[in-house]
């Protein structure tokens, strides 16, 4: 793996943080109704992408998620203008402003979305993997879940085959606790997901998902080992989420006592005490951390909020593969 270094943690820091503030900004203009639809929020759970894209090669390894989807494609370096745009609805989005909050994409960074059916994206991970394979291309996929999706038919068809034709993917459940407002408790009669590896011999286990670190070494080890051509492994990332399940979760099923204590924590705040700790930066360097993500993220902003809407022939054309097609409302 590579080494985790002074330069590492700053990195974290800096992304964990623009991550955090670039949703926070995202759940105040969803208030203002510039955001519509459904917004799911990663809040708490950025130390699971930050141990990650530590672990991957970016020049060539995939992932592919569920809705809660828009700081992954940052990560893996998509502009973060273009996917603040595309929850506006804005021409000058990710997918022009059609895809919307639950299906960001970008095919040159590697990022096969967000995906709003639960478990949909499980089989389509295995499925890129057996092209990477099929191909012999020397790829890895992440495909990433919710503690909810694990309970899907998909993931057990998925997990199988897999196995069988030993297939380059690290399948990773975030389990924060919640698949909406259902507790792990209330979903099966164990609350261990990592072992429904073990029913294929599948590689798996827990992490802590709440420390990149823990994040990195799982991720690595698990990456390596597709690699070499010895097949899957399965994750369970242990994590936790401080904002509702999407802005419409009034979250009666826990309480802020409970929320409170996971902040105690906050990945973020992890990150920031060892760098102070090990005087990686000082306070004043932390401040100016701060304020340079505090800017981009107005930038975002700004880029969003004055950029066109898409022209309805766009989402006509995205429909409609019939360019004489009779049956549109303007040809009526």
């Amino acid at each position: 793996m590579k080494k985790i270094t002074k330069e590492t943690y700053l990195q974290w820091y800096e992304d964990m943080l623009f991550w955090r503030k670039f949703e926070d900004k995202l759940a105040a203009v969803y208030i203002q109704q510039k955001v519509r639809g459904f917004l799911h929020l990663y809040n708490g759970q950025e130390a699971v992408l930050a141990g990650s894209l530590h672990a991957m090669d970016l020049t060539k390894d995939r992932m592919i998620t569920a809705y809660r989807n828009h700081v992954q494609p940052i990560g893996m370096g998509v502009d973060p203008k273009r996917v603040m745009a595309e929850l506006f609805g804005k021409a000058t989005g990710t997918s022009q402003g059609l895809g919307g909050s639950m299906h960001i994409f970008s095919r040159e960074h590697r990022f096969h979305g967000g995906h709003g059916i639960v478990g949909g994206q499980i089989p389509l991970g295995a499925g890129m993997a057996f092209g990477d394979k099929y191909h012999d291309r020397d790829n890895v996929t992440l495909c990433y879940m919710g503690d909810g999706a694990v309970r899907q038919g998909s993931l057990h068809e998925s997990f199988n085959l897999a196995m069988l034709w030993k297939l380059p993917v690290v399948f990773i459940c975030e389990n924060n606790g919640y698949a909406m407002g259902t507790s792990v408790e209330r979903t099966a009669n164990h609350t261990d997901i990592w072992k429904l590896g073990l029913g294929y011999e599948m590689p798996c286990g827990p992490v802590d998902g709440m420390n990149p670190v823990k994040v990195a070494e799982a991720v690595d080890e698990a990456i390596q080992r597709a690699r070499r051509g010895d097949g899957p492994t399965f994750l369970e990332m242990k994590t936790y989420r401080y904002r509702g399940h999407s802005m419409s979760d009034a979250q009666h099923y826990r309480t802020k006592d409970e929320v409170a204590e996971y902040q105690k924590i906050d990945p973020i705040t992890q990150v920031k005490d060892i760098i102070l700790e090990k005087k990686y930066a000082t306070e004043d360097e932390i401040a100016e951390i701060d304020k340079r993500v505090k800017d981009k993220v107005k930038e975002c902003e700004k880029f969003a909020e004055e950029s066109p809407f898409p022209e309805k022939n766009v989402m006509y054309d995205a429909v409609y593969e019939q360019e004489d097609y009779p049956f549109l409302p303007h040809k009526l």
